[in-house]
């Protein structure tokens, strides 16, 4: 596909953020990807971060990690998810982004002495990012972050009017999700809101919607759709009601009621390959809203709290892969979030686990709440409760075991304690010239990697049970090919060796020297990444004596689908489900 030949479909926002864009878009593209069409999908980001890699988790929510090593914002999780598809970096496009290229372009010369300016080359810098994402696609649906109406959003929305003109008539539409406020007082939706919206829309861009998106606690009435179709000047057929779903996987079937796929196609004169079939999608969503079973999973983590509020978003892609879990195993899944250092100013209060069927620790950085999570490891491995750690959660269950069974007092991970005289978890050695010289953007190690299994061990046969060993070979024979990302693959025999592909965020890792005491204590490395330099990097652990007692140094929840859990998460539901006598374990 190129500029002259796709189809661009621009969504953006009006009246608050959060509205849920990301949703709206992803499901759109689900749409559209189940008549046969070829989709991707990208974000524009007004912030001049140049990537979410150093941004708050309590202000930003997430960081998503793609497989070739963006850390990027959260939506993109949401495209994968609904979408089924890996997505690049490159299609996470930021305001610093755009202006580091320019001034590196400029500081080259490559504008031959030109003054640069936002008319053209900012514009243009929009748009060659859009093309270049695009190419190969039958449909590129991209978001526009933040709400119509904020500065920041100007040069995104420019670009786009601006870009019109250099395209094919019927190639290019526009949809502004807004919001419809009901206040309690009066019980009335109201549509001033999305009126204003428009205007802005119109009077910041020249850009006038094609279709109105309106989200709203109940469904838009006829009233309403009639007063938006009055001052936005477009059919009411292309005024959308998106009310209030339990699950957010509910959305693609509500808007396929609303019809706005047939009328996308219409509008873009494309005619559709096949029809929709939303069986299997509608057996799972039916199975989260009347499961069988019941569960109740603590996360511990430390990323929950902002001001008065618990915000959930900091461990988004955790919540959805057990969401999807509970999806295949007809199960209902309780979590319930316990702040880390809560427990580190309460450390009796750590009982409260027995309450649970199961415990998560997240990932994480830094000293904060780490002893409060190390407790509740503590307590769930001797009392034989189902445990999951991801990332920093094998870390820092690898010292808890390392002080009370190998009796290393005082173990740690160096970036703790540096003097901890047992470093169970050390700094891979060209990390440390990177935080020697301030260098914390992007320098993590990030993206997949691959990781030789042991064949004898649980974490072989989930992987095998879910089919994700086949899935990766696929995945493997491109890397193979590809010169830029082959390293990520590391060294193995492709005869013997069975390889899996996980995403990874983090700077620390297991110190090998202590890799021998540990295993004679109990605990069972049984998966690793070999780097070209020979390193053996630790990727998994478990505990075989243990109900279940499993951890990776990767973040499997990137990797979740709707129509394919991560493995780890699967046996970690069905342990809780085994623990509670409410499913067999061999199912």
């Amino acid at each position: 596909m190129n500029d002259k030949e796709g189809k661009f479909i621009f969504v953006t926002g009006g009246v608050t953020s959060s509205l849920g864009k990301g949703i709206t878009a992803s499901s759109i593209g689900r749409i559209l990807k189940s008549r046969q069409l070829k989709i991707t999908m990208q974000k524009f980001d007004p912030y001049i971060n140049v990537d979410a890699g150093t941004l708050r988790p309590t202000e930003h929510g997430e960081v998503w990690v793609t497989d070739d090593g963006g850390e990027i914002d959260q939506d993109l999780g949401n495209y994968e998810r609904f979408l089924d598809i890996d997505i690049p970096k490159k299609n996470s496009i930021t305001t610093g982004q755009i202006y580091k290229n320019i001034i590196a372009k400029e500081r080259r010369g490559d504008y031959l002495g030109q003054t640069v300016q936002f008319i053209p080359h900012v514009a243009n810098e929009i748009k060659n990012r859009i093309i270049q994402a695009s190419k190969g696609y039958d449909f590129a649906l991209i978001e526009i972050g933040g709400v119509v109406g904020d500065y920041e959003n100007v040069p995104f929305l420019f670009a786009m009017k601006n870009w019109e003109k250099e395209i094919k008539p019927n190639n290019i539409i526009y949809i502004l999700v807004t919001y419809l406020f009901a206040p309690r007082h009066i019980k009335e939706m109201k549509t001033k809101p999305t009126q204003q919206a428009i205007k802005m829309l119109t009077e910041s861009s020249g850009i006038a919607p094609d279709f109105v998106l309106c989200r709203s606690e109940e469904p838009l009435d006829k009233v309403r759709k009639e007063k938006i179709e009055t001052y936005a000047n477009i059919s009411s057929d292309y005024i959308i009601s998106a009310p209030d779903v339990t699950t957010i996987y509910q959305v693609p079937i509500n808007l396929t009621k609303e019809n706005i796929g047939s009328k996308i196609l219409d509008k873009l004169n494309v005619k559709p390959k096949t029809k929709i079939n939303f069986a299997q999608w509608n057996k799972w969503i039916n199975n989260i809203l009347q499961p069988k079973h019941t569960i109740k999973i603590a996360i511990i983590g430390k990323y929950i709290n902002s001001g008065d509020f618990t915000l959930t978003d900091s461990y988004l892609s955790i919540k959805e892969a057990l969401t999807h879990c509970g999806a295949h195993l007809n199960t209902k899944i309780e979590i319930e979030w316990l702040d880390a250092k809560s427990l580190e100013k309460n450390p009796k209060n750590v009982d409260i686990i027995k309450q649970f069927d199961g415990i998560i620790v997240p990932g994480g950085f830094g000293t904060e709440g780490t002893e409060g999570k190390i407790l509740a490891i503590n307590y769930a491995r001797t009392h034989n409760i189902p445990y999951l750690g991801l990332c920093y959660g094998m870390q820092l269950a690898l010292i808890e075991f390392a002080r009370n069974v190998c009796k290393m007092k005082n173990a740690n991970t160096t970036e703790i304690n540096p003097n901890t005289p047992y470093p169970i978890i050390d700094f891979i050695p060209m990390q440390k010239e990177f935080i020697q010289n301030h260098a914390y953007g992007g320098t993590m190690r990030l993206g997949a990697y691959g990781a030789i299994i042991n064949k004898k061990s649980l974490i072989y046969n989930l992987y095998k049970k879910t089919k994700r060993i086949e899935i990766d070979k696929k995945q493997i024979k491109i890397l193979q090919k590809d010169k830029q990302n082959k390293f990520r693959l590391g060294k193995f025999n492709k005869n013997t060796d069975t390889i899996i592909l996980e995403r990874h965020r983090h700077r620390y890792e297991v110190n090998p020297k202590y890799v021998e005491t540990l295993e004679k204590a109990g605990i069972k490395f049984t998966g690793y990444h070999v780097r070209n330099d020979g390193t053996k990097l630790m990727e998994f652990i478990e505990l075989p004596q243990h109900k279940f007692f499993v951890a990776t140094q990767a973040h499997p929840e990137f990797k979740s689908r709707l129509n394919n859990p991560a493995p780890l998460f699967w046996g970690f539901v069905k342990a809780c489900l085994s623990k509670t006598n409410k499913i067999s374990n061999s199912k």
